[in-house]
């Protein structure tokens, strides 16, 4: 479950990926998993918004649609928001979808080691219980101290 992943690991994946889907997305903007799609999008990552709730609606640039089977193209990570017990069908789908598929992400709390296990034997990255919104701002230099990053340098002692 406290699954280790070394910093090259994880940036040598973010560096690679151009093209994510998102499947749990929310429209409520207070939700994690809509402002991680935002941030994913202003970094210059494609992101295809999955959740059938919201399915024909813009989002990110794009359309949310219902299900990974209806993304033309492929994508290089699926990004999982859902509950662990719902991990399974998405990997299956996500692997039967998609040929070049290069990594399967799940989000902080969740994970499925048997999923994980299915999806690495077809040759494909898997991270558990972390967030690529996260892992981003900590290799890549916007997280400081306190969480974020103020863009304000000073010298100035309080």
């Amino acid at each position: 479950m406290n699954e280790r992943y070394s910093d090259r690991y994880l940036k040598d994946i973010l560096n690679r990926t151009k093209r994510v889907a998102l499947v749990g997305v929310s429209m409520n903007q207070v939700r994690p998993s809509f402002y991680v799609a935002r941030y994913l999008k202003l970094k210059g990552f494609e992101v295809i918004p999955v959740n059938p709730g919201h399915a024909g609606k813009p989002a990110f640039g794009q359309t949310v649609v219902a299900s990974l089977s209806d993304i033309e193209g492929g994508v290089d990570m699926v990004d999982i928001f859902r509950r662990s017990d719902h991990v399974p069908p998405i990997v299956d789908e996500a692997l039967d979808c998609f040929a070049d598929l290069q990594t399967i992400w799940m989000q902080i709390g969740v994970w499925h080691e048997q999923a994980a296990e299915k999806a690495r034997a077809r040759g494909v990255d898997v991270i558990m219980n972390r967030c690529p919104k996260i892992e981003y701002q900590r290799l890549f230099g916007e997280l400081r101290m306190g969480g974020f990053n103020t863009g304000v340098i000073s010298s100035r002692l309080n």
